[in-house]
């Protein structure tokens, strides 16, 4: 008698390793997913950061065009994301203006800027994982009842 395996038991052991596989990369898509997510709000955050730095210097918040900061300059343009922010006068609010993580080289960044008055601004851009609790609660707590961005607001 001879030992070996049956052709039964090679395609048993095969479909349970290709089972295997589809769970895992299954889990490393949605980790890359938590990840971008997780850049995009560090990015909004630190944008409102330079943006409270900016209102210190100015008294005012830069206004917006086309979901763009204006307050590159004298007189003020838009800056680019992707781009450093600073004034004429040499004062740098960031070396580079955040852009989103999936095409950071690209002029049309998924984030969004909005200020219509200088007292107050609105930055916006959409997660991957459509379940994550914290775009809600960052709607709520800039009075924001719609939609399913996450935003970051003035204070």
């Amino acid at each position: 008698m001879k030992k070996g395996f049956t052709l039964i038991e090679l395609l048993v052991v095969i479909a349970i390793i290709g089972v295997l596989t589809a769970l895992l990369m299954a889990n490393f898509g949605t980790a890359r997913e938590r990840a971008r997510d997780t850049q995009r709000k560090s990015d909004l955050n630190q944008i409102k950061t330079s943006l409270a730095l900016y209102y210190n210097i100015v008294g005012r918040y830069p206004t917006s065009s086309s979901n763009q900061i204006v307050g590159c300059g004298s007189p003020p343009t838009a800056c680019e994301w992707g781009e450093v922010w600073k004034l004429n006068d040499g004062l740098v609010y960031m070396k580079r203006l955040p852009s989103d993580p999936l095409a950071p080289d690209s002029p049309d960044s998924e984030y969004s800027y909005t200020s219509s008055n200088g007292e107050s601004f609105l930055i916006r851009t959409q997660l991957e994982n459509k379940s994550d609790q914290s775009a809600l609660e960052s709607r709520t707590k800039c009075g924001i009842l719609t939609g399913s961005d996450y935003v970051v607001c003035q204070d």
